[in-house]
């Protein structure tokens, strides 16, 4: 009873602990805008000759795609502001510099053999650029990018505001956003504001644009195979047992799971915003079904309801396993969904991807760890049937741990070979591999484990399942009578042969 109530302890400071993170993920997290990127009072970083602030990036396509600056300005220290006179004009430039990313080397000196950003007087002489304007070579077969936008402050005013105006995009690809500027005497310049980015087919940024088609499928998949599921259900619900109970609930969140996320994209794509609410309804669900799911294939693994009619003692740390793995991956989740992943450094990210990792291997470790107990035991209880049945769970869950090592290494080289996202046309397949494998695993399940009319097949059974010595004097009886049958029956010809199947059948159901 101690051990219990300690076990219960252990759960419920869990469960206090992740809702003081939520809270605290909730409250410190920006809220992602999407295609509209808000700038509040941010400040420019220094390189090389050159101050920048990053602006946004996004994937667009030609025809109808835009970039609009609305409310955006500029706000300069007061001593940089006093250095100038009243009737002054252009006292101070700020550059908006859009590119896309193919013509990242068309910015800066590299052409000149120079690490300079900004034209200094040098090389004004030498290669006619402008004295304190950022390095531009246009693209020769689209002179209209990297595009700049040019601002200026006038006289001693502190404050800058950019006209209201939208640039429209002619090609496809990856285009990041840039505020520059290259007078030393700015530094210290805030920018506010925001701009709007938009696709021919809504807000919704090209990278993310096929999800939104492949969360609507996945969502009519979930949904046909929990009709199939549910009218297996009902025609053999006097054989119900409680695992059945519990491939229902995941097939359940994973169908909500899958709705909720494409309406999130639904509403991503209408409006440019992520609402806070709907993002975090559709992470929970996320969490909680790959939760439940872990959770079913190590009960499964352990042989409930099958082998063992209950966990018994470890039920407490089983719960707390997927506890901590649900806290976990809500922490990682929110954060990548909320917030900026971007704005974390890789330490940050570390800290949150590791325990979720962590985790996984010790579910992993876990449930091959009780599906080679489990086999062992049916193995010396000799029930053949629910034998095979796990051998090919077994099968099919080794096939499933090598398609994942073998994705996380193509998932690893894709990022690092592509750090600057110019594959973005292709990098969804990245997040779907991970919803259809899922979907697979818990489509063999529903395969291995559908109700039918003889449940005895795989259902646990007192009777059946306990190996000891009065069972098997009982087979051994069996088998004698069955012997004695078939002796005096080899006199009767044909029929014979069909009676001692029978038996033989009635042996091989006993010892199930």
């Amino acid at each position: 009873m101690m051990k219990g109530f300690h076990s219960s302890n252990r759960i419920a400071s869990s469960s206090s602990l992740f809702v003081f993170i939520i809270m605290i993920i909730i409250c410190v997290v920006e809220e992602v805008n999407g295609s509209i990127h808000e700038y509040t009072n941010e400040g420019f970083i220094h390189r090389s000759n050159a101050f920048f602030f990053h602006g946004g990036t996004e994937a667009l396509k030609p025809n109808s795609s835009f970039i609009r600056f609305e409310s955006v300005s500029f706000t300069r220290p007061k001593v940089a502001a006093a250095k100038h006179g009243a009737m002054q004009q252009n006292t101070g430039l700020v550059e908006a510099i859009i590119l896309e990313v193919k013509d990242r080397d068309r910015i800066g000196g590299s052409y000149f053999n120079s690490n300079l950003i900004c034209c200094s007087p040098q090389l004004a002489i030498d290669h006619n650029c402008n004295v304190g304007e950022v390095i531009i070579h246009n693209n020769p077969d689209n002179p209209l990018f990297p595009h700049r936008i040019k601002s200026f402050f006038q006289g001693t005013n502190e404050h800058l505001q950019m006209e209201t105006q939208t640039l429209h995009i002619n090609t496809t690809g990856m285009y990041y956003l840039y505020f520059m500027f290259c007078d030393p005497e700015l530094e210290g310049t805030i920018i506010q504001g925001r701009t709007v980015w938009r696709n021919p087919d809504g807000y919704l940024p090209g990278k993310m644009a096929p999800l939104m088609t492949f969360y609507g499928f996945m969502s009519l998949a979930y949904l046909l195979l929990g009709l199939l599921w549910f009218l297996r259900f009902v025609q053999f619900w006097k054989d119900i047992i409680h695992l059945h109970f519990h491939i229902t609930a995941v097939i359940a969140l994973g169908m909500c799971e899958m709705a909720v996320w494409y309406f999130e994209y639904s509403n991503f794509n209408s409006t440019g915003t992520r609402p806070m609410g709907i993002t975090l309804w559709a992470v929970t669900f996320t969490s909680v079904k790959k939760t439940l799911s872990r959770l079913l294939l190590l009960v499964v693994s352990m042989g409930f309801g099958v082998v063992r009619p209950t966990l018994g003692g470890i039920t407490s740390r089983v719960l707390l396993l997927g506890l901590s793995y649900f806290i976990a991956s809500e922490a990682l989740l929110l954060v990548e969904h909320l917030g900026n992943i971007n704005d974390f450094s890789s330490k940050t990210k570390l800290v949150l991807v590791l325990p979720v990792v962590c985790l996984d291997s010790c579910f992993i470790l876990w449930i091959f760890s009780s599906l080679s107990k489990t086999l062992e035991k049916l193995q010396t209880r000799r029930n053949l049937a629910k034998l095979e049945l796990y051998r090919k769970f077994t099968n099919m869950l080794a096939v499933s741990v090598l398609l994942s090592i073998a994705w996380i290494g193509f998932e690893l080289y894709f990022n690092a070979t592509d750090p600057l996202s110019e594959l973005w046309q292709i990098a969804w397949i990245i997040p779907a591999f991970w919803s259809l494998l899922a979907y697979a695993l818990l489509l063999v399940i529903c395969v291995l484990w559908a109700p039918s009319r003889n449940p005895t097949r795989y259902a646990y059974l007192e009777e059946s399942d306990d190996f000891d010595e009065e069972g098997i004097s009982l087979t051994s009886s069996v088998a004698k009578m069955s012997v004695d049958v078939a002796a005096k029956l080899e006199r009767k010809g044909g029929s014979a042969a069909i009676d001692l199947s029978l038996e033989e059948d009635i042996e091989e159901d006993k010892r199930e």
